[in-house]
């Protein structure tokens, strides 16, 4: 015997609606290249609470944590096309992307956080997101990876002339390797996924990274030197796909923009924490720290490198940022 036709419509209707809820959900999918415990772990987990919550669960970030998805380069490759929908990166590999960041990598470009973020929050940095526009990418917000200084397993550097010969990890960046190769290294470009198999096997002497990264990536573990040369700033960058972007709704894109401020503040703070004790626990991890490296004779070296860029990226763009206030 059939049942009453409303039970089967009533049913129907259930299914409907139940389908249209479970459709509801957009997840999205966002990696970064470190451990989820590190400076961008703790940036993309705060901004997938606050997506999370500003959409009221419409929207969901799915975090994937140590390269899972791929290094760097081919994560913004991923975003650009379109088979990832986000990333949290150095600018690293950038210019190859959008030439105009390189100029953020210049070597003792900045002369604090406290500039470095002044200047990236301000028009300067806010002018340079909108580069990334006509590339397939949405840039969403200026993080942070830090100041770098070098580590390494042969000697303790405590001047340019201790880095000559040693061979050096560096991200995939034009001017980064330009200046490397000025203070006598022996740069080797290669994906931070990379990085501690290649120093434990001794494919590479050193590496270059903030204290947060050495940290996070336990390079105390194949590294014994650690020199504080502070030789350069390095931006991070929150990445969306410019499809995925254009798909939101002026309040979503709002939302976005708000969660990667949140994701930023994050990210800062667990930068500025790892530096108040990056130094003692390295050494308590059994590495020798050379704290007080003479920046001038670093600086006096590149000096042939720095006519070169200033041709590059014109004197007084690079002196815009330098005297920013």
């Amino acid at each position: 015997m059939s049942r009453h036709p409303l039970a089967g419509l009533l049913a129907a209707a259930l299914l409907v609606s139940f389908a249209g809820a479970a459709s509801a959900q957009t997840t999205l999918r966002m990696n970064v290249t470190v451990p989820q415990n590190s400076h961008y772990g703790v940036a993309v987990d705060a901004f997938a609470k606050e997506i999370e919550k500003n959409t009221q669960g419409r929207y969901k970030i799915q975090n994937f944590y140590s390269g899972a998805l791929g290094a760097e380069r081919e994560s913004i490759e991923a975003v650009q096309l379109g088979t990832l929908d986000m990333v949290m990166t150095s600018t690293g590999p950038v210019p190859n992307f959008v030439p105009e960041v390189a100029i953020l990598d210049i070597p003792f470009l900045f002369t604090s956080y406290a500039h470095a973020r002044a200047v990236l929050d301000g028009p300067i940095g806010q002018e340079m997101l909108t580069k990334f526009d006509s590339k397939g990418l949405k840039a969403l917000a200026w993080g942070e990876n830090g100041f770098r200084h070098m580590t390494n397993s042969k000697h303790a550097v405590n001047s340019p002339d201790d880095l000559k010969g040693l061979k050096l990890r560096t991200m995939e960046n034009p001017v980064h390797i330009m200046a490397y190769k000025g203070f006598g290294l022996i740069p080797t470009p290669m994906a931070i996924t990379e990085v501690f198999t290649a120093l434990q096997q001794h494919t590479v002497d050193g590496q270059e990274n903030p204290l947060t990264v050495i940290q996070a990536q336990k390079f105390d573990q194949v590294q014994k030197y650690l020199s504080l040369t502070g030789h350069v700033y390095s931006p991070a960058v929150i990445l969306m796909s410019k499809g995925q972007w254009e798909k939101l709704s002026a309040a979503d894109q709002k939302a976005f923009l708000d969660a990667a401020k949140v994701a930023v503040k994050a990210n800062r703070d667990r930068i500025d924490a790892d530096e108040k004790t990056g130094v003692a626990y390295l050494r308590s991890k059994g590495m020798e720290v050379i704290e007080n490296v003479d920046r001038s004779k670093f600086q006096a070296v590149l000096k042939p490198v720095f006519a070169e860029l200033g041709k590059k990226f014109g004197e007084a763009n690079i002196e815009k940022i330098r005297n920013f206030k």
